[in-house]
């Protein structure tokens, strides 16, 4: 068997090696201090990240989760609501709309994008209906204006899961600060990582940022004076150090990633049964993956002989939402997405990253072309 020089899915040791020093001063800076929680670090960060975005309100939280979660509770979404949301995307999206207790409407994807399919969304408007809920996925902004329209059209309320795209644009404008709330999620593997888990929630509404602050710390205001049911959801100081170390280079990080895109794009043309990503018109891409699409049932066979020949590459995502089993066991109707199912059936996602090297790209389009020859 040809041997490819091996290329790890995701490589965080030489983004430490980059900033390491300056990480360590500011954790030690946290330390000194002794403020841990709710922090100097955590303001600093909260200002950072709200000018970055464009948005007049940036709340620390514990996860990206959590950020869903809140952001819903903080527009009024509860018991007996629904949310229409994509089918195609980590289950926390969904998850999140289950546990305040409304429900997960789920329509199909747009195969280009992997995003929402827009067009399907007013015809599960009902009177239930009180939130949108589109997902940025990859690093690709979904169509926002269109889902504005029909938001302000029938009164309904926006959340853009912004887990995955931190940098993102749509038409010039940030992801995440198009919406009524923005969620983002810093775990460590994000385009902007911790070092643990970490997760915001960005608004232009003083309420719903007045909500979310109290939900973070046990539904109160001042220390004992509790109004509603909240959570223990803060961003702690170190975590909010590193990522104030890392948000003044995330442009470039971006500008790197979008680099290594195009050079997978001139790797990879032409190879027959490939789909390689697309990018609208109306986004900049962030990448936060590089995801392929292999058709003609080959996808498992590739994923694994690129696995066996040392080529890091993971499935997002192997099944739909709509068809975890949780949703199987809930009596509900089951929902038809042929693009989101098939879509489940053929990604791969390959090595991405600002500092993947050319060498490692071609080892990792070689692997590809061997494994599909």
């Amino acid at each position: 068997m040809k041997q490819f020089e091996p290329v790890p899915f995701l490589d965080l040791k030489s983004e430490i090696e980059e900033i390491g020093a300056e990480t360590e001063e500011a954790i030690k800076e946290v330390v000194r201090t002794g403020t841990f929680i709710n922090g100097p670090a955590v303001t600093e960060f909260e200002a950072n990240a709200a000018k970055y975005l464009g948005v007049k309100h940036a709340v620390g939280l514990n996860s990206g989760t959590d950020a869903l979660v809140m952001g819903l509770r903080a527009m009024g979404i509860g018991e007996g609501d629904e949310v229409i949301t994509t089918s195609f995307s980590f289950f926390a999206t969904a998850e999140s709309i289950e546990i305040v207790g409304a429900k997960a409407v789920f329509v199909d994807i747009d195969p280009a994008s992997f995003n929402i399919d827009v067009s399907q969304v007013e015809a599960c408007i009902n009177e239930n209906t009180k939130a949108i809920l589109p997902v940025h996925l990859y690093g690709h902004a979904a169509d926002m204006q269109p889902i504005m329209d029909l938001a302000q059209k029938h009164k309904l309320r926006v959340m853009e899961d912004t887990a995955q795209a931190w940098g993102s644009e749509y038409r010039g404008q940030k992801a995440g600060a198009i919406g009524d709330v923005g969620a983002f999620s810093f775990y460590p593997t994000k385009n902007l990582g911790a070092f643990g888990d970490g997760g915001m929630l960005t608004t232009n509404d003083d309420e719903i940022a007045h909500v979310t602050k109290m939900l973070r710390d046990h539904g109160t205001q001042r220390k004992y004076h509790h109004e509603t049911l909240g959570y223990n959801s803060r961003l702690d100081g170190i975590q909010a150090a590193v990522l104030n170390v890392k948000l003044p280079r995330i442009d470039r990080w971006n500008d790197g990633r979008r680099a290594a895109a195009a050079r997978y794009n001139d790797l990879l043309a032409g190879i027959d049964g490939v789909t390689l990503p697309s990018e609208a018109e109306y986004t900049r891409h962030v990448y936060h993956q590089y995801t392929i699409r292999i058709a003609n049932e080959r996808r498992d066979h590739v994923h694994q002989f690129l696995g066996k020949n040392g080529i890091g590459n993971t499935v997002y995502y192997p099944s739909p939402m709509h068809k975890a089993p949780f949703y199987l066991r809930s009596g509900r109707d089951i929902p038809d997405l042929p693009h989101a199912e098939r879509a489940c059936n053929e990604v791969l996602s390959l090595p991405i990253g600002p500092r993947l090297t050319a060498a490692e790209q071609e080892s990792v389009a070689a692997a590809l072309r061997a494994a599909l020859d």
